[in-house]
């Protein structure tokens, strides 16, 4: 049986030959890609909803921006946002959801509604009371690496293996079974360098060293812009998909994408030029 992350309601999503596809709804005026188109419940239920169509296996929920210099907010203002959201695709797709938090008191909320994995992207070490959350649930939980500040002389591939050894040691240690624990490597302005970020997506394997499944989220990020030239978010899809298909070389179990269609379209190739040919008769 190949490994699988359990649910809290009992349902099992296999990890196998093809990474899965983790779609983003951005309930937030503020966000690096798509801030404010989204800002609408019923426009947000729309789009989670069309993304299960166009390939989704997970819909990520968030209420709040991670952009460098984003207004925090409270989780009252951060649950009004996500609530409505969580309850109206619940109730019109059984695609798990996931919540975009790195707040005990949103997951537990969200968990609570019908979310069913936690992301959050600072690794249980702004909040580690979000570990108890995942453990008492059953939930799996998404641990990324995260920085306050950027430092280009840093060895960041170092720095992100020991952080995140210190967030699966939190996590373990409320109860959360490592099967259960998946780490990110944090792409894009997490305190990286954009050199950086595509050290860490060229050397992703490297986390395999951690025992967890791997999520890679390089989508439309300023990264894929420095590459390719393009300033603009949503022109980055094409750069975006690539830097996911190597990422899936590398080890990476989970895509967490903006443009769901183009990247099932892309794996669905993929795995199918990965398959053993077949003898000529």
């Amino acid at each position: 049986m190949p490994p699988a992350l359990t649910l809290p309601d009992g349902r099992r999503l296999a990890l196998d030959a093809s990474p899965l596809l983790m779609g983003i709804v951005n309930i937030t005026p503020d966000s690096f890609s798509d801030g404010g188109l989204l800002a609408d419940a019923e426009q947000a239920i729309a789009h989670g909803v069309r993304l299960v169509a166009d390939g989704a296996d997970i819909v990520d929920i968030g209420g709040e921006s991670t952009r460098p210099g984003h207004a925090p907010l409270t989780a009252a203002v951060e649950l009004g946002r996500v609530l409505p959201v969580i309850k109206g695709l619940r109730q019109r797709t059984r695609t798990p959801l996931s919540i975009d938090t790195w707040k005990a008191e949103v997951a537990e909320a969200a968990l609570l509604a019908g979310v069913s994995i936690i992301n959050d992207v600072w690794g249980a070490q702004r909040d580690p009371a979000i570990a108890d959350v995942a453990a008492r649930h059953g939930a799996p939980i998404i641990l990324m690496h995260n920085r306050e500040t950027t430092d280009p002389g840093l060895d960041i591939l170092s720095d992100v293996l020991r952080f995140l050894e210190r967030s699966i040691g939190i996590a373990l240690a409320a109860g959360v079974p490592r099967e259960q624990i998946v780490v990110d490597p944090g792409i894009g302005l997490f305190g990286k360098t954009p050199e950086q970020s595509l050290l860490l997506i060229r050397r992703l394997a490297k986390l395999q060293e951690l025992g967890c499944p791997i999520l890679l989220g390089a989508s439309r990020k300023s990264v894929i812009g420095v590459v390719t030239g393009q300033s603009v978010p949503a022109d980055r899809v094409a750069g975006s998909v690539a830097a996911h298909l190597y990422g899936a070389t590398q080890g990476a179990a989970i895509i967490r994408a903006h443009d769901v269609a183009a990247h099932a379209q892309a794996f669905k190739v993929w795995v199918a030029l990965s398959q053993p040919s077949e003898p000529r008769a």
